[in-house]
């Protein structure tokens, strides 16, 4: 008897032999990236805030661009 609850998170109910779902390397990498992105953004602006130096700035500004920029090659190689 399956149980459709729509909040269960596991595929126990999935037919034998059904492929359980699973996280490809690249959601991973990508919500990575976005993690990144996020944290360098929001240290970007406390240095702002707790006036730091300019070298701090430049390395959150780094990986920020960094970051951005590879989730955009991603996004536009896997429109192809």
């Amino acid at each position: 008897m399956p149980n459709n609850d729509p909040y269960r998170l596991t595929g126990a109910d999935a037919a034998p032999g059904t492929p359980s779902p699973a996280l490809a390397r690249g959601e991973i990498a990508r919500s990575l990236l976005w993690i990144l992105v996020v944290i360098s953004a929001v240290a970007n602006m406390a240095a702002s805030y707790g006036e730091a130096n300019t070298w701090v700035h430049l390395a959150c500004g780094a990986v920020t661009v960094l970051c951005g920029g590879i989730l955009v090659v991603r996004n536009l190689r896997g429109r192809r």
